[in-house]
């Protein structure tokens, strides 16, 4: 019995569609997978929110201190433009 054209195209329907079969099988064990991915992702998100406020906060207190700084060096510039007193004794 030779193969006819006929069979011949049903043995590649059927080998495709096991090929997609397993394709699509393999997939769905990547569930797993993918649900710890998310779970990680959004761990790194919470720490990556948290490196960001404490960066902000930083930020803050830095303005401040330069805020602090600048009114200091005005008062330093004032003492030491006034007249230099003599020294006793």
């Amino acid at each position: 019995m030779f193969p006819t054209k006929q069979h011949l195209t049903m043995a590649r329907t059927l080998g495709v569609a096991i090929v997609v079969t397993l394709g699509l099988a393999a997939c769905a064990t990547y569930d797993d997978d993918f649900a710890r991915i998310n779970s990680r992702l959004d761990q790194l998100d919470t720490r990556v929110q948290g490196a960001a406020q404490s960066a902000e906060s930083a930020n803050r207190s830095a303005q401040q201190a330069n805020q602090r700084l600048d009114q200091i060096e005005s008062r330093v510039q004032q003492l030491e433009a006034q007249p230099r007193r003599a020294p006793r004794g």
